[in-house]
């Protein structure tokens, strides 16, 4: 039998351990594999694995190159090798450091042949807009995966946030609606799962069993490109039917890539709003510049892709968290490619490309959400549409945008 692991991830540790710890309780012959990354200054990883009972095994891995993280990479497959030869073990649960994002180590536990079945990412509401308004250095937190690690809080939390298909929610006493309203516009497609702690039994144990209430959304059920593997016990529970429903790696990168991600749409209640702006004219390159602040604070999370004038062939990429904004080019938009270039590209890319499709720019637009409690969404709206040519500037014609001032070319390294 394939042995299925599920990883679990976030920087909201109280809220990952407890997802851990169901389900441990929930699947007999489970077991959990954590990589602790604090101990990095001393020159090591410690390795720990542990059933429901307690610790079974502990050990170090060296540092590789100075990189605690790339030595989970080069130590995560053979655990788990090693475990899947065990006939006893029926669920290798991997429960990620606090900063380490699930992607990489999905794609790296795939790579070494073996199969992904869930990735969920604990989440504490009350918590929420805390870490997304964080712009501290993860180095100043002591979160830092390496030395050359210039991740914040905020960024990294959300993009732990929105690759996972499935979210943990702890039973937090100190969120309230505005918090979970939030959580359900910062990702709408996830299926969200309540989470509390306790032991099998227990009157709280209730709550994250069979009898669990239903969850908040329907999930979204991905291809799978590996074979489930058979039944285990407990999967009766909201959460282990989740971490066994199977993920598909290369259908979740797509899903992350700027050109063809699944934003959030619309939606304003309980104080929280998503703004959703599309336009097909470029961007003024200075204007949008100097811009860039206001756009940045506006929000507790935005982010989306744009086009600027004076670079009509590159689709550029926003992500914005905790007051701090990253813009890189995701790559030429598929309009400025010949038409046999597009035999080379994903499926998924080119069929975002066709639905978007506008007779003169192709798939160039401007594609940005912003989501936050007390926006001010009109405010926004009046800034973004300053930014774009004028009907003077837009008539002049992309030999005249070309000519513009090169605002970006510092940011993007150009």
């Amino acid at each position: 039998m394939s042995l299925p692991v599920v990883i679990v991830g976030g920087l909201h540790a109280e809220a990952r351990r407890t997802t851990v710890a169901r389900l441990l309780a929930d699947v007999p012959g489970s077991v959990a594999l954590h990589h602790d990354l604090a101990t990095a200054a001393a020159g090591t990883v410690v390795r720990t694995i542990r059933d429901a009972e307690g610790v079974l095994s502990a050990g170090e891995a060296p540092l590789v190159d100075d990189c605690a993280c790339c030595a989970l990479r080069e130590d995560l497959v053979p655990e788990l090798l090693r475990l899947a030869d065990d006939p006893a073990t029926r669920l290798a649960v991997v429960e990620l450091w606090d900063s380490v994002e699930p992607r990489a180590m999905a794609e790296v536990i795939v790579a070494g042949g073996l199969t992904v079945t869930g990735v969920i990412t604990a989440v504490d509401p009350a918590l929420l807009l805390p870490y997304l308004g964080n712009g501290d250095d993860l180095a100043e937190r002591g979160l830092a995966a390496a030395a050359t690690d210039r991740r914040t809080v905020a960024d990294t939390f959300a993009r732990q946030l929105e690759y996972a298909p499935v979210l943990a929610v702890a039973d937090s006493p100190e969120a309230d609606d505005e918090d979970r309203e939030l959580l359900a516009q910062l990702h709408p497609t996830a299926r969200r799962i309540p989470v509390r702690g306790g032991h099998p039994g227990d009157p709280a144990d209730a709550f994250a069993r069979a009898d669990a209430p239903e969850p908040v959304s329907e999930p979204v059920r991905q291809p799978v490109s590996e074979p489930v593997p058979e039944p285990v016990s407990g999967a009766g529970s909201p959460l282990v039917a989740a971490a066994l429903a199977g993920f598909d790696v290369e259908a979740a990168a797509a899903a992350q890539h700027p050109a063809c991600a699944l934003l959030p749409a619309e939606a304003d209640a309980r104080g929280v709003t998503t703004f959703v702006w599309r336009r097909r004219r470029p961007f003024h390159p200075e204007r949008l510049y100097a811009a860039l602040e206001d756009l940045t604070c506006a929000a507790a999370r935005s982010r989306g892709r744009f086009w600027l004038a004076d670079k009509p062939d590159v689709l550029l990429h926003w992500d914005a968290a905790g007051g701090a904004l990253c813009v890189e080019s995701a790559g030429p938009w598929l309009a400025s490619l010949p038409d046999a270039a597009w035999e080379m590209l994903p499926p998924v890319r080119r069929a975002a490309a066709a639905l978007d499709w506008h007779p003169e720019h192709g798939d160039r637009r401007q594609h940005l959400v912003f989501t936050s409690p007390g926006l001010d969404r009109d405010g926004l709206h009046e800034l973004l549409e300053s930014c774009l040519l004028t009907d003077a500037e837009y008539a002049a014609g992309r030999d005249a945008w070309k000519r513009l001032p090169p605002a970006f070319d510092t940011l993007l390294e150009v």
